[in-house]
C-alpha cells in the first residue's frame, strides 16, 4: 500500500474541546483543505516505513506528533479518521467498516483513500492492522475511554503479530514480546509483563527475575517489576511488554525497525 506520509500541521492547533464533531470537524476538514489548495503544507519529514495507525480512543496533538516522528505515514481505522482530522491531519488512507466515520471526513479522504471492509467478525483496529504493510506500527487512539476496546486491541496484537505493533498509552507503551529480547534500560524503569495465555520466561537484570515462572491470565502475571540496569528478556508464549512511553525510542531500536526520527 503506497501512501504519502504526513505530518500534522504545525499551524493547524487543536479544535477546541478535543476531537469534535458537527461544525468543529466539518471546520477542521475546511481548514485543512485551505491549507492544501494553498500549497502551505510543512516540510514531509525523512521518510521511513513505519505507520501510524489512528483510532477513535483517547488521543491528543502530544500522542499524533510523537506517533508520527517515527512512523511518518498516518493510516485511520475508521473513525479514527475524525479524531485525526479534529487534531489537524487528513489521514493517508482510512480502513474499517465505516459505520462510525462522519460524512465530512469520508468526503475530504475521498474514495482513492477509503478501503471499506464489510465483514463484522473483526474490530476496525483487526481490519486495518492486517492490511497494513510496513516494518513496523505505532497504534495510537485505541486506549483510554472503552476498556473493551483497549482489550480488543491487545488481543489482535497477539493474534497478529506481523508487522510488530507498539501501543502508546496514556502513561505507556505496549507491545508483543518477541522470542528474544535485549532493552537498554537505566535502574529503576518500570517493566510490566502480561500474559495473554499460557508464557513462561528467561530474565536478566531484572529486580524479580522472571525465569521459569508460568505465567498465565488467570495465574501469575509480572506486572511493576524494576530494571536494575539493561534489560535480556527470553519469552515464550504469548506476553504482553509495558515500558514509560519515554522508552518508545529504545523499544523502536531494540526490536529492529529502522525510524525517521
Amino acid at each position: 500500500m503506497a501512501l504519502r506520509p504526513f505530518r500534522r500541521s504545525a499551524d493547524a492547533g487543536r479544535i477546541a474541546g478535543g476531537r469534535g464533531s458537527g461544525n468543529r470537524l466539518d471546520h477542521a476538514v475546511q481548514a485543512y483543505l485551505h491549507r492544501h489548495w494553498q500549497g502551505r503544507r510543512v516540510s514531509e519529514p525523512r521518510r521511513s516505513d513505519g505507520v501510524t495507525l489512528i483510532g477513535g480512543g483517547a488521543v491528543d496533538a502530544a500522542d499524533l506528533d510523537l506517533a508520527l516522528a517515527f512512523a511518518p505515514r498516518l493510516i485511520a481505522a475508521d473513525v479514527g479518521a475524525d479524531a485525526a482530522v479534529a487534531l489537524g491531519a487528513l489521514p493517508d488512507h482510512a480502513i474499517g467498516d465505516f459505520d462510525s466515520i462522519s460524512d465530512q471526513t469520508r468526503a475530504a479522504l475521498g474514495p482513492a483513500r477509503l478501503t471499506h471492509v464489510a465483514e463484522q467478525d473483526s474490530t476496525d483496529f483487526a481490519k486495518a492492522l492486517t492490511r497494513i504493510k510496513a516494518d513496523f506500527v505505532i497504534a495510537v487512539g485505541f486506549s483510554g475511554r472503552r476498556l473493551d476496546h483497549t482489550l480488543a486491541a491487545l488481543n489482535v496484537m497477539v493474534r497478529h503479530p506481523s508487522p510488530p505493533c507498539i501501543m502508546l498509552a496514556a502513561e505507556d507503551i505496549v507491545f508483543l514480546a518477541p522470542d528474544h529480547l535485549d532493552l537498554p534500560l537505566i535502574a529503576g524503569t518500570r517493566v510490566s509483563l502480561f500474559p495473554m495465555g499460557q508464557a513462561r520466561g528467561r530474565s536478566t537484570g531484572l529486580r524479580w527475575p522472571v525465569d521459569d515462572i508460568e505465567f498465565a491470565p488467570d495465574q501469575r502475571i509480572g506486572t511493576s517489576n524494576q530494571a536494575l540496569g539493561p534489560v535480556r528478556l527470553q519469552i515464550e508464549g504469548p506476553m504482553m511488554i509495558m515500558l514509560p512511553r519515554e522508552c518508545l525510542r529504545l523499544t523502536l531500536d531494540a526490536l529492529s525497525v529502522p525510524t525517521s526520527a
